[in-house]
């Protein structure tokens, strides 16, 4: 930490090394992320069915998928505010509830109405959640391992998707089906949806016994409370927590209650801070990596493989998202946030750039779409390789640096902001890309590339790094100015 002295410096983990609470603490703020991955994905197993079942058209189904992305917004915008006032555990205790309650009301739905208010409950959820994880464990985490510590955030978010996807199996599996009715009554597409309650009650228990955030303790003026926590989570004496707490109260004097109307600049409309996470947080969804994961199936099948092998890949790819998000973990505080995110920009680029070319050189043969010769593996390589540069990097880095970037004042407003901005986004790209690539498939990923080159110039010129520097340091952030590379 800046400011410490050669004697007190000692008392701290050494680097790398976070106490063991601390670790157990932000494995537990990060189930959150857990049930955002689950509860986003369970559908996918249940959507034949469900669309048998309520007898639904192409417009309905797409809205009993999609309308969690709106939900998630609002969740987003709200989680921030309510975070200031109520704490952040009590927030996530609020979350759980939420998550529990959608999950038995998607599979007791009796039609679509209630089924798509369901949905936009979940998406409420995930809102919460996007922004509780990040925001959480960024005020919990010593500064040299903050930026691990915040990646479990990104973990869990695949992780969960991963267990949505094996539970949906399981499930069809063991009761014969998505339509089978056997266990209560109940058809297994049903079950899918209940099984979100176990991690949703997990989460709602965790939030009673892990500690409120020491930075939001600080802020509200309760200071005894916020000593002891911070001791208790950095292993570190007493004293020393006082003059961290010390610094807290300087960052945010009083009781300072955070409105939206602190992140306004009349010069600039945002604080010019506000702007670049808010860029960041769009350009994240906007180099669509909901594509390639959403039409994969057909990614694969267009270049020759059967559907068979098509599912299989999907998998990998969501394997290798898994693997490539442990790396960030392990890069992420040796490295840094913006050498990980510049780099990460320019493998996506290249990658797009090879998958748009790739598309050029398809021949169509009757309904089929064909990529002759070397295109059809190399156009799998560039789509790979989009996914590894994705996942090492845009995926769980931004969620760190938007948790870390702020400062204290506004943190959680502006995490908000971002947060909504970015599922904003993600509705705009999955709801254009039909119709862009009907125009033109390599003009799709081509606009793509574009967002992942204006990414990496956003981190060169936006973005300043933040690696084990304390959050209290950020208060400089009003007017970013990126130092040279």
């Amino acid at each position: 930490m800046s400011g410490e002295s050669p004697a007190t410096a000692p008392s701290r983990p050494a680097i790398g090394r976070p106490s063991r609470k601390v670790v157990l603490v932000s494995v537990a703020g990060a189930v959150g992320g857990f049930l955002f991955g689950f509860d986003t994905a369970v559908i996918n197993g249940a959507v034949d069915p469900i669309e048998d079942t309520f007898a639904l058209d192409t417009v309905g189904l797409g809205v009993v998928v999609a309308i969690t992305l709106f939900g998630a917004a609002t969740g987003s915008l709200l989680a921030g505010w309510m975070a200031d006032r109520l704490g952040r555990t009590r927030v996530m205790g609020v979350a759980s509830v939420i998550f529990a309650a959608a999950a038995v009301g998607c599979a007791l739905s009796s039609g679509f109405w209630d089924l798509a208010a369901w949905r936009l409950l979940t998406g409420v959820a995930v809102g919460y959640a996007t922004v509780l994880g990040p925001l959480y464990i960024s005020e919990i985490a010593p500064a040299s391992v903050r930026g691990r510590l915040s990646s479990l955030q990104q973990m869990a978010i695949v992780l969960g998707i991963f267990a949505a996807l094996l539970s949906d199996s399981l499930i069809a599996a063991v009761l014969g089906g998505a339509d089978a009715r056997t266990f209560l009554g109940l058809p297994a597409w049903r079950w899918m949806f209940l099984a979100g309650l176990v991690p949703a009650v997990l989460y709602g228990v965790l939030s009673l016994r892990i500690p409120e955030s020491p930075r939001h303790l600080a802020a509200r003026g309760r200071r005894e409370e916020a000593c002891r926590v911070l001791a208790e989570l950095h292993a570190i004496p007493r004293e020393q927590a006082e003059r961290d707490v010390d610094r807290m109260d300087a960052a945010v004097p009083g009781e300072h209650r955070p409105r939206f109307r602190d992140l306004l600049s009349r010069r600039t409309g945002l604080l010019p801070v506000v702007w670049v996470g808010v860029g960041i947080a769009a350009l994240q969804a906007l180099v669509g990596i909901d594509v390639i994961f959403y039409y994969s199936n057909s990614l694969w099948k267009s270049v020759g493989f059967d559907e068979s092998a098509s599912f299989g890949l999907s998998v990998l790819s969501s394997l290798i998202n898994v693997l490539a998000t442990v790396a960030a973990i392990a890069l992420i505080d040796r490295v840094g946030r913006r050498r990980l995110l510049l780099t990460g920009s320019a493998g996506m680029a290249a990658g797009l750039v090879l998958v748009s070319v790739g598309f050029s050189q398809a021949v169509v043969a009757g309904d089929e779409l064909t990529l002759p010769g070397a295109w059809g593996p190399l156009t799998l390589v560039g789509a790979n390789l989009f996914v590894v540069f994705f996942a090492v990097s845009w995926g769980p880095v931004v969620w760190v640096l938007l948790g870390e970037m702020f400062p204290t004042s506004i943190r959680g407003v502006a995490l908000a902001l971002a947060a909504s901005i970015n599922w904003i986004a993600g509705v705009g790209l999955n709801l254009s890309f039909p119709t862009m690539r009907q125009i033109s498939l390599p003009g799709s990923y081509a606009v793509y590339a574009v967002m992942a080159v204006l990414s990496w110039l956003l981190v060169r010129f936006g973005v300043r790094e933040t690696t084990n520097r304390e959050l209290e340091d950020m208060t400089d952030r009003l007017t970013p100015r990126a130092p040279q590379a």
